[in-house]
């Protein structure tokens, strides 16, 4: 019998999705309607994504429009961005709101960087998590008698090399953040 890796991959799968969302929301001094993905506003009377008040477009390479589709709501919306701190600039208009990315400094891009970094080792974390459950499942199928000692190491190194792809992707997702905020 061989051991099935099947639930392993599917929550390594969601590592690399959180890694690549979370990295997707942060700002890197081009517009992208996904930084503002976090973002919920107080609509009559309950909390909602933004994307479900507003259209949200990009106006130029720096620039986002949120239209709201009940121009009533424009200060809500206002307030909801800025309370998420995203180091954004916002211009109100008569059309809805202008959301302006500022140009990245030196210091800013060496601190996103680190919060990328962050991010990268949160994921790494989560993996080697993943990969210890799945090696004491292993060793106790062994034990119980479900699987050869043979088997045992064949998994190990199937185990091993999903992992290594695994990282290897995170690296890779991390490397090309990196480039983009570098510029």
């Amino acid at each position: 019998m061989q051991y099935n890796f099947s639930n392993l991959k599917t929550e390594l799968k969601k590592v690399e999705e959180f890694l690549g969302k979370e990295y997707s929301q942060l700002n890197i001094g081009r517009a992208s309607p996904m930084v503002l993905d976090g973002v919920s506003v107080e609509s009559y009377g309950a909390r909602m994504p933004l994307k479900n008040v507003a259209s949200i477009s990009i106006e130029d390479p720096k620039t986002l429009r949120i239209a709201p589709w009940d121009k009533n709501q424009i200060k809500d919306i206002e307030k909801a961005v800025n309370a998420c701190n995203l180091g954004l600039s916002l211009a109100t208009d008569d059309l809805g709101i202008r959301v302006i990315f500022p140009q990245l400094t030196t210091e800013s891009r060496q601190t996103l960087i680190k919060v990328l970094k962050e991010k990268l080792e949160e994921a790494r974390i989560t993996v080697r998590r993943e990969r210890e459950i799945v090696w004491k499942d292993v060793e106790t199928k062994e034990k119980e008698g479900k699987l050869t000692e043979d088997e045992k190491f064949r998994a190990k190194d199937e185990l091993q090399k999903i992992i290594d792809e695994v990282n290897k992707n995170l690296e890779t997702n991390f490397e090309k953040k990196e480039r983009e905020v570098i510029g």
